[in-house]
């Protein structure tokens, strides 16, 4: 063992919980949308009575909370057919009528244009093809219908490389190599990962830059847009360089056209 990877080791713990999976995920619907409430002004009355496609579903209780406490036409999509088993076994839980919310993991021609909120929590820095992903999101959605998205911790942040399972360590990713990252990583995780692209959801290395050109290349206009800092120094991210190692939180909203 190399002496980086004998370092980092010394450094790391047994991790209590899942890859990737954050500690205060929602255990029930009336915590699923908490976030969404948190970082939107207005979340409800933007959201109330339309027809939302929440992407990268999950479990499916931000859907279920949509459609049950909202009133919303819900469409939730993911790729992972576990989560989606047990996302409709949640809805089945919950007693929420199949024509407020329906499951799907597969995005069709027909679907294009038929939304009025398209929605993505905590999936943007996972995405494998995130511009490609983003073109899907603008087209399903109306001509004046919205994007919203809300993700973190991007990729220079520092706990970015959310390996912070193992190693509470900030700037892992900038600190060591990633051969290092992921030999020690593979102490914890024994699913053959050599990158950071290949763990558990991936990683695409979302950076601030990353991010901003992705939107100008979808041509997609930015109507709200919040930068969450570290420690809530927020002034940080207003500053070149240091906006990439200090915001942890993005958060926009999208849409075709200018606000005018």
């Amino acid at each position: 063992m190399f002496l980086e990877e004998k370092l980092l080791l010394s450094l790391s713990r047994s991790p209590d919980a899942p890859d990737l999976v954050s500690a205060d995920s929602p255990h029930s619907i009336s915590e699923a949308l908490s976030t969404l409430q948190r970082v939107y002004p207005n979340f409800e009355r933007i959201v109330s009575n339309k027809r939302i496609l929440d992407f990268g579903c999950d479990q499916g209780l931000q859907s279920i909370a949509l459609a049950k406490l909202l009133n919303c036409q819900v469409l939730g999509v993911d790729i992972n057919p576990k989560t989606l088993l047990k996302a409709r076994g949640n809805a089945r839980e919950y007693q929420v009528s199949a024509d407020h919310l329906s499951f799907t993991n597969q995005l069709t021609p027909q679907m294009d244009g038929q939304f009025d909120v398209v929605i993505s929590q905590n999936s943007f820095e996972h995405f494998h093809d995130p511009c490609h992903v983003l073109e899907q999101m603008r087209e399903l959605s109306k001509p004046k219908g919205l994007v919203l998205l809300t993700f973190g911790p991007p990729w220079y942040s520092p706990y970015g490389s959310h390996m912070h399972f193992f190693c509470k360590l900030p700037w892992l990713n900038l600190l060591f190599s990633e051969k290092a990252v992921m030999n020690v990583r593979s102490h914890f995780r024994d699913d053959g990962a050599k990158h950071y692209e290949e763990v558990e959801s991936g990683l695409n290395k979302m950076s601030i830059r990353k991010f901003e050109s992705i939107i100008r290349e979808n041509q997609m206009h930015i109507h709200f847009k919040r930068y969450d800092c570290v420690k809530g120094v927020d002034t940080l991210g207003k500053i070149p360089l240091l906006r990439e190692l200090f915001i942890n939180h993005v958060t926009v909203i999208l849409g075709h056209h200018q606000i005018n």
